[in-house]
């Protein structure tokens, strides 16, 4: 498929399964889910901190990386996603939830993730859970963010991987077998979760997608490795000019 081709799929997969997204997060990752996005909102509580900085959570979903960094910090958070489903529900997530007297609600706004709508240097903090590896296109995806952050701003990137070790063959039968037999039936929809599978396959190893974030500019890159490396989170800086 040529790139607006895999958006448009993209698009209707996330919409067809949004009612069910948020259940099947968590019960398919038996709630480590929770603590990944909980541990990327720690990991930015500096800048989160930061009454002047301004927070962009891209392909947000649902929203629930947006309120675990609302709830670290004071900073503003803009909450993008272009699946119209999927913020229908995020919308409706933070009109309820819970917030400490100085956290600000998430900012909800449909957008696409390679044409934001916003002007460069503008955010100080911009992250993305489990969605980067959907875009069409990586180095167009890197660039976008790099264009949108303040000189000295950071970029987070979670994204699955495979660990490495005894759990390796364990975890590989689990996530390519069972997790879209388990995913397909609980949300009627054929191979939405073996694209799951699919997807993460495609992405890129952590190495390459190291280079990919310094060839689009970004400078002092590193990774950190969550619950044994099944998820990664690679952070990436904006340099000063």
């Amino acid at each position: 498929m040529d790139e607006a081709a895999a958006s448009r799929h993209v698009r209707k997969l996330f919409g067809d399964v949004a009612g069910r997204y948020d259940l099947l997060n968590h019960l398919l990752s038996m709630n480590a889910d929770r603590y990944w996005r909980w541990a990327v909102a720690r990991e930015f509580r500096h800048l989160l901190g930061r009454p002047s900085a301004r927070v962009l959570d891209l392909c947000c979903g649902t929203a629930d990386l947006s309120l675990a960094l609302a709830r670290q910090g004071t900073a503003p958070v803009f909450a993008s996603d272009f699946s119209h489903p999927m913020l229908a529900l995020a919308r409706e997530k933070i009109a309820g939830a819970k917030l400490s007297g100085h956290s600000l609600p998430p900012v909800v706004s449909e957008a696409d993730a390679l044409q934001m709508p916003f002007p460069d240097r503008t955010f100080d903090l911009i992250t993305c859970a489990f969605g980067f590896r959907n875009l069409a296109n990586y180095r167009a995806g890197l660039e976008e963010m790099l264009r949108l952050l303040r000189p000295g701003g950071e970029a987070g990137i979670l994204e699955f991987s495979e660990p490495s070790g005894m759990l390796a063959p364990l975890y590989s039968f689990y996530f390519h077998r069972i997790l879209p037999a388990i995913g397909d039936r609980l949300t009627g929809v054929s191979g939405a979760y073996r694209y799951l599978a699919n997807s993460v396959d495609r992405f890129p190893g952590r190495e390459k997608f190291m280079e990919m974030m310094q060839a689009a500019g970004f400078r002092g890159v590193r990774v950190r490795k969550l619950s044994g490396g099944i998820a990664l989170l690679y952070i990436g800086q904006r340099p000063f000019p």
